[in-house]
């Protein structure tokens, strides 16, 4: 059975360890390490040692990991336990020994050195993860803000994303090179953010200076909207009950099917900042309205592209737990076979009809396909048409 003794260590040129951790280290034989790790300690290990690096995909770490019958020592960064590689050791070698020797992680020693009081600080990974554990504490207004940045998801990629939704309330505070001769502090602007280059590794604060209000429920007048086409938006009352129906409070991913003017997305993940958005409109003239709209409503995280349905390859989406149809293009039956191929099951299609014709159109479709309507109710804002919303679940029909 494998056993594994983890230490954790800042950027110091010389790692300072306790005389526990110093014993540890003179009397093992087997070491292991990100090569940035053993750069650090190098000079601390006894002769003959045997060095397995960690690299990507781990599974190829670990593979060698089961071939070694004797203690192992892992050096990671900080605490091996918060976002490390001891969460990941505990998981793939359940059965192992381990004992952990932690130090500050770098977003604890970035909070020492700006006096952030930390304990009121919500941490958003992106180390190999997606943008939406930032967006979603960006949406919320979450007054503190750690993030973990990767090779991908640098602090100016982050800078730049803010600065596309007007999320420029915040102060920034970068760390580079934590804990060691080489650290540096800075607090910086959101557009500063995104013109820095960063020397990894490195992390972020993002401290709130003042609240975005926001409102359940927006006004279609304060959207853009199509040029001569004010109408062309679902209306706000249509709008959250067409939300309320797809009860994204348990979603992961939704699909915005003829998005228009993004409406319904930006509703959707204002009210459930922690799904992920996907969303389609065959307009061009929807791209700059997508764009405008999640600026003016400071919402950053929806994936959209401009492009015919029924001539789009979806296969780099992930399959959707909810979809919302804004536009079906005079062919639903064909739009809803090819979208509850890619439903999960369990999930959730919302369709609105203007007119008896269309909803009917719904019905018969929704006959022929693994889907059942679980819901439906008639809504008529203002002078406007009755408006049928329609739920239907994907469900294997007896």
């Amino acid at each position: 059975m494998c056993k594994f003794q983890v230490i954790g260590i800042s950027d110091q040129a010389v790692p300072i360890f306790t005389d526990e951790v110093k014993q540890l280290v003179a009397g093992a034989c087997h070491f292991s390490g990100g090569a940035r790790h053993r750069e650090l300690v190098h000079d601390l290990l006894p002769e003959d040692y045997h060095w397995t690096d960690v690299e990507v995909p781990l599974s190829k770490t670990f593979d060698k990991y089961r071939q070694i019958d004797a203690s192992i020592v892992v050096f990671a960064s900080g605490d091996p336990l918060f976002f490390g590689i001891g969460n990941t050791l505990k998981r793939e070698f359940p059965k192992a020994e381990l004992t952990v020797y932690p130090t500050f992680n770098s977003l604890q020693m970035l909070a020492h050195q700006c006096h952030l009081p930390y304990g009121n600080m919500v941490v958003a990974t992106l180390t190999g993860r997606p943008w939406v554990n930032l967006d979603q504490e960006l949406i919320k207004g979450t007054g503190l803000i750690g993030i973990l940045t990767d090779k991908k998801k640098t602090p100016a990629a982050i800078g730049k994303r803010l600065q596309q939704v007007g999320l420029e309330n915040y102060t920034v505070y970068l760390g580079e090179r934590m804990g060691g001769d080489r650290q540096k502090v800075s607090r910086l602007s959101v557009k500063e953010l995104s013109r820095v280059d960063a020397i990894a590794p490195n992390c972020l604060i993002l401290e709130k200076t003042s609240h975005i209000q926001r409102t359940m429920g927006i006004p279609e007048v304060d959207f853009h909207y199509l040029e001569g086409r004010p109408k062309m938006i679902t209306k706000r009352s249509i709008r959250l009950m067409s939300v309320a129906l797809l009860q994204l409070d348990t979603a992961r991913v939704m699909w915005d099917v003829g998005f228009c003017t993004g409406s319904v997305s930006i509703e959707a993940k204002q009210t459930a900042p922690h799904i992920e958005v996907f969303a389609i409109e065959k307009r061009s003239e929807s791209e700059a309205l997508m764009r405008q709209n999640q600026a003016k409503f400071h919402i950053p995280g929806i994936q959209f592209t401009i492009a015919d349905f029924f001539e789009t390859d979806f296969s780099a989406w992930p399959d959707p737990d909810r979809i919302f149809i804004g536009g079906h293009g005079g062919r639903l039956p064909e739009m809803l076979s090819r979208l509850v191929n890619r439903l999960q099951d369990g999930g959730y299609i919302v369709f609105n009809a203007v007119s008896e014709a269309t909803a009917a159109a719904f019905v018969n479709a929704v006959e022929d396909l693994p889907l059942i309507v679980t819901d439906q109710i008639t809504l008529q804002q203002d002078d406007h048409n009755p408006v049928m919303i329609f739920q239907a679940q994907k469900c294997t029909k007896i």
